[in-house]
């Protein structure tokens, strides 16, 4: 069976704005990355890197380069809840959305107030 291909729509959604440009191309579409977009992306690159399972995403913020987005991660799960050890890691997103960096940046117990 042959395989088959997904196309995206000919409209623009949200996530696509149109620009003009000068020059021979004329008027080109231009993909804007929001802040949806740059945790989705971030969590699905992530889950690729990491095993254990992503809880939330508890941040996205835009940076000259792109976007940061910090995403929770449950590392160990304990009984009861309240002391299953949690992680934040940030993930790093160019301008265009590809990610580049992650890290983590702490771990805490899900019981605690401040991390």
């Amino acid at each position: 069976m042959p395989e088959q291909r997904r196309t995206r729509p000919s409209t623009p959604d949200k996530s696509t704005r149109a620009r003009g440009t000068s020059g021979d191309a004329g008027q080109q579409t231009i993909t804007h990355v929001g802040p949806e977009r740059a945790a989705r992306t971030a969590c699905d690159w992530l889950q690729s890197f990491i095993v254990h399972r992503i809880e939330s995403v508890c941040a996205v913020r835009r940076t000259e380069q792109g976007w940061c987005v910090a995403v929770d991660v449950l590392e160990v799960a304990r009984i009861p809840d309240t002391t299953s050890l949690l992680a934040t890691y940030e993930v790093e997103l160019d301008e265009s959305g590809r990610p580049a960096e992650y890290r983590r940046v702490c771990r805490y117990h899900r019981g605690t107030a401040n991390h």
